[in-house]
């Protein structure tokens, strides 16, 4: 019998989850599907410069997993830009923090959000 999938945890959902080509139908042949857990990966390791094991803690997985999510992402990421397709983020195995559990540590943009917003009203 197959061991679960383990829920990864993602920060916060892209505040948009469409990039690509203007202009372009809606053929299906020119969209390619990253998934959220797939695009925490590339925020964590590319943007806030995670190592693959500190995203992997944070994302509540093992650092094989991270690795392997990471690469798809990479791939799809590159598809998207060179053969001029429309990205699009959904779907996934994810599960949203609440900016102050288990697994928020100083990578999490919910977290960052709630500290710049209470700070900006005080």
């Amino acid at each position: 019998m197959a061991r679960p999938r383990k829920w990864r945890n993602v920060c916060s959902l892209p505040e948009r989850n469409r990039f690509g080509p203007l202009g372009q139908g809606s053929d299906p042949n020119r969209f390619i599907n990253m998934t959220v857990d797939e695009y925490e990966t590339i925020r964590l390791i590319d943007l806030e410069g995670f190592t693959q094991a500190e995203c992997a803690e944070q994302m509540g997985v093992g650092r094989t997993t991270v690795q392997g999510i990471y690469a798809e992402a990479r791939v799809k990421l590159a598809k998207s830009l060179v053969n001029g397709k429309i990205l699009i983020i959904e779907g996934g195995e994810y599960e949203l923090c609440n900016g102050m559990g288990r697994g928020c540590g100083r990578g999490c943009n919910r977290r960052r959000n709630n500290y710049d917003n209470s700070s900006a009203s005080g």
